[in-house]
């Protein structure tokens, strides 16, 4: 039963958990993904973690703990690797494999526990007949991001990174291993291609670039990859599990290119980069599981997640990035929220992609670990934060929560281009305070922009409906 509202990001503000491979075990859903940290300088630095939710309360998070220290892999006792983006599939056995690959090798390892979310022990590392470990046969393309799906007594394994610029990668592979989870038992075959083999091919400028992941509806294997442009995940779907996979669309974009239902097509509406995630079927709705960039960097990233629509035909359609993700609909229009919900950050000068020094960016007080509420920072001339969805009734004003070197004032809109509602100066304050914008909203679903506009530099932490 439905307890809490349910957000995007869905976990805590202050946990960075992407690449998010999502699964349905019992009635509660998990996700397994890396581990990124509050200001970290790299991909990747911590140790597997684990959340699950219940299937019916999917606002509802739980902190499962470490499934799987870095250091548990024979080739990485220093812990001096970082353990990359990971994924699980239930082997013939009942018991849950773990595959991985570490940042500095090339083979895939393997762990194992007898539940989803317990310790995983290393299992060994995915190998041809002769022990030779995939990977480090001659004529082997380097192992990157594996995605795992088993079927009776088959595994089907799917890997690969194709960086634009070198020919001698060539696109996603899959592998087919025995009942033991390790074995090859057919060689790997290319399944999609990188950018440099995608000329004159349906899948040119929507190309393999990583994060595999597979996943089936009904009788039909979805693909799907991080594509050539990073921001996007796409999927190609085919009958057979390793050939003829045909190109499908894209399933999200984490900084909303290509949605024009609201805006142009090539407008981004936050600063995307690397994208990873996957499917998953939770009752009977499909979701996408995927991640968005923080903290102004590449390597503080976060799990979000969007409702899907399958159509009668096996297509989907692309979805909008929103701060309701897994909610099951538009967010009360009532009460506090916090800034780092936000699923919209840009500028007047719009960027698909992470890393202007002065663009507004989530952020959190604190170290990496410190339980401290996200809010929007950086917020300069023009910055502006969305938020979708809101069921409001009988909304008067906003209440906006602000502090830092300021003088400005704030701008209260329902659309990112619809007109200024109502406006509320920001002074220099170095605590958190509160503003009122009074404009009453039109009972109805709508977003929320709120845009600063004057000197200085402010932070956003909360805004609260006014009803009253």
């Amino acid at each position: 039963m439905k307890t809490k509202q349910a957000f995007n990001p869905y976990l805590p503000s202050w946990e960075y958990i992407p690449d998010g491979e999502p699964y349905v075990f019992g009635d509660r859903v998990y996700v397994y993904g890396s581990h990124d940290y509050y200001n970290g300088y790299v991909f990747c630095m911590g140790d597997y973690v684990c959340w699950s939710a219940p299937i019916d309360d999917l606002g509802n998070w739980r902190y499962e703990g470490v499934i799987y220290p870095k250091i548990s892999d024979p080739l990485n006792p220093e812990g001096k690797m970082c353990l990359y983006a990971p994924d699980v599939t239930v082997g013939p056995d009942g018991r849950y494999y773990l595959y991985y690959v570490l940042d500095k090798v090339s083979v895939v390892s393997v762990a194992v526990c007898d539940t989803p979310a317990g310790k995983y022990e290393f299992y060994g590392y995915v190998h041809y007949a002769d022990g030779t470990r995939l990977g480090e046969r001659e004529g082997d393309e380097p192992q990157f991001d594996p995605g795992v799906l088993t079927e009776g007594d088959t595994t089907y394994l799917y890997t690969g990174f194709c960086g634009r610029g070198d020919k001698s990668r060539h696109g996603a592979m899959a592998t087919v291993l025995a009942s033991d989870m390790l074995t090859i038992v057919e060689d790997p075959v290319f399944v999609v291609p990188g950018y440099e083999y995608s000329k004159d091919t349906m899948f040119e400028h929507h190309a393999f670039f990583e994060a595999p992941s597979i996943r089936k509806i009904d009788d039909t294997y979805y693909f799907i990859y991080s594509s050539e442009v990073m921001h996007e995940l796409c999927y190609a779907t085919s009958k057979e599990p390793t050939k003829n996979f045909v190109y499908g669309g894209v399933l999200v974009s984490n900084c909303d290119m290509h949605i024009d239902t609201y805006k142009p097509a090539n407008q981004p509406m936050a600063y995307g980069a690397n994208n990873h995630g996957s499917m998953v079927q939770i009752g009977d709705d499909w979701y996408i599981f995927y991640h968005r960039q923080t903290n102004g960097t590449w390597y503080s990233r976060q799990g979000c997640a969007e409702k899907l629509t399958v159509m009668p035909d096996g297509s989907i359609p692309q979805v909008e990035i929103t701060s309701c993700g897994l909610n099951g609909g538009p967010l009360e229009g009532k009460g506090e929220y916090a800034a780092y919900l936000a699923c919209h950050l840009f500028t007047d000068k719009p960027s698909p992609y992470v890393g202007n020094p002065g663009a507004p960016k989530i952020m959190q007080d604190g170290r990496d670990g410190d339980e401290e509420l996200g809010y929007v920072g950086n917020m300069t001339n023009s910055a502006t934060a969305g938020f979708k969805y809101f069921d409001c009734k009988g909304v008067k004003g906003i209440r906006v929560t602000c502090r830092g070197y300021a003088g400005g004032t704030m701008e209260l809109r329902t659309a990112w281009d619809g007109p200024v509602l109502g406006s509320v100066q920001i002074p220099y304050v170095n605590v958190w305070e509160s503003y009122d914008i009074m404009a009453e909203i039109p009972d109805g679903v709508h977003s929320i922009y709120l845009t600063y506009t004057g000197g200085g530099n402010t932070s956003l932490k909360s805004f609260e409906f006014i009803t009253e």
